[in-house]
This record gives structure tokens, sequence and C-alpha cells, in this order.
């Protein structure tokens, strides 16, 4: 089995009074593709902010490659640099093109040469088929570039696992599968990745495993097929259903 990367021991997030995320377990193998699954509220999007310290944890502990990720922790700059984060929102600088969107932290925060990551950058950009965006701004493009464009900001850090927050919500349904298109090539490229998503047909094809969260719970969890084919719990069962639809037909 390969390596474990990202270790997540009986972690607790707590809002107020609002326990939502109650002794969460979860061991990620390098390499390995988790998709999170699971009804809107249940704490999906707060685990993947917990994972890079974004939140604050009132319980257990999160370790990277044996290092702990908390903001407590003196080098947790370098650590985050680690873990790459793509949100639904894309979160690019509108003042910026395409180009220096991506090579900003490289540069600035990793101090590696300008002409490198440049080179780099406009590498990812040719993978992800938009070598012809690399001078234009933000507004100049579409939500299903401007999502692709800040995936490649986030490979271009060199991340030991990526982070995906729903990142297809926003989108018009043509623009959701360019998106989810680089997303699977990752996947065969070898990346690690935690995947929060509702696109259902994706999560099945590029998991490797399943995690079903409900209520701040680990309800269930699986293989892709043993998730969607024959899911273990009811309220699994139940939260399938609601992306199968049957027309009864008039008499």
């Amino acid at each position: 089995m390969a390596d474990t990367i990202l270790e997540v021991r009986h972690l607790m997030k707590q809002f107020d009074d609002l326990m939502v995320l109650k002794d969460i377990n979860l061991t990620v193998h390098e390499g390995e593709v988790i998709v999170i699954v699971g009804p809107s509220g249940c704490g999906k999007s707060t685990f993947l902010r917990c994972i890079n310290a974004l939140e604050d944890i009132q319980g257990g502990e999160i370790r990277l490659n044996g290092e702990l990720v908390s903001k407590e922790s003196k080098n947790l700059a370098v650590i985050r640099q680690k873990i790459g984060m793509v949100f639904q929102s894309y979160e690019l600088f509108p003042h910026l093109n395409v180009l220096d969107n991506i090579t900003l932290a490289p540069v600035k925060v990793q101090k590696r040469p300008k002409e490198e990551v440049r080179e780099e950058a406009l590498a990812l950009l040719s993978r992800v088929g938009l070598s012809d965006k690399a001078e234009s701004f933000p507004r100049q493009l579409s939500g299903g570039q401007k999502q692709r464009v800040a995936i490649v900001r986030a490979l271009c850090m060199k991340p030991e696992i990526l982070l995906f927050d729903e990142v297809t919500a926003a989108l018009d349904p043509e623009m959701v599968r360019e998106v989810l298109d680089v997303i699977l090539r990752l996947a065969d490229q070898g990346k690690t990745m935690l995947i929060v998503t509702h696109e259902m047909q994706f999560a099945r094809a590029v998991a490797d495993r399943v995690i079903f969260l409900e209520d701040g719970v680990i309800k269930e969890e699986g293989k892709p097929e043993q998730f969607f084919d024959a899911p273990q719990t009811e309220r699994a069962k139940e939260f399938l259903k609601t992306f199968t639809f049957e027309r009864k037909h008039k008499e």
C-alpha cells in the first residue's frame, strides 16, 4: 500500500453551540482520490477548510506527512504550501492577468526563479487548454476557464495534496465538463486529492474511495462501486435516491 500522506484523528469542529464535525477519522494514502459527498450543511466544506487550518478545530489533530497542521504550528505557512486548495469562487485577483495570478505565489512566497515559474505556468496552461489565455484578465474568461486557471495556480505551488471544494457548483452545465475533465486527468497522473462534489457520475468515475458525511459524522465509506451500487446504510440509500428521477406515465 502507498505511504500515508494525511492523517485525521478524532477531529472536532464547533461553531458556537453547533458541533459541525464529530470525531472524524480518516487516513489518506499517496496517490489516492477521495470524494466526499453528503447533503448540504453536513460539514463537507468545513472539513476541507480544517485540513489546511483555515478553520480552528476544537479537538483531535491533522497531520500531513507526520507534520501537525495547526494554527499553532510555527511552520504553518510552509505546511500550507504543501496543501493546494481550489475554491468554488475561483479567488483570482481581478487586477492581474492569468499568468501573473498563477506565478505570484511561487515567486513571492516560495522564492522560486521567475522565469522557471513562468515556463511551468505556461506548460500547465497548455495542458488544460488555456495556452492562449495567459495574458487575459479574469473578467475576460468564462467560469470554466477561471476555474481551470485556479487549478493551475494550485498546481504551480507543487502541493503534496489537492483539495477541491465544490469547484463546479457555480458553473453552467457546459462548463462543468471542462473542469471535471482536468481533475480526472490529475487523478490519472497519480495526484493525491480530496474532492467535495455533488456531481455523482463524476464522483463514481474519479474516486478511489467515497466518504458519505452527514450531520458531522462519516456514516459510510467504501469503493465507489460499493457505495453507488450497494450502499450499506439506509441514509446513504435515501441520499442517492435524490439523484434518480423516474416519471410516472399517465394512464
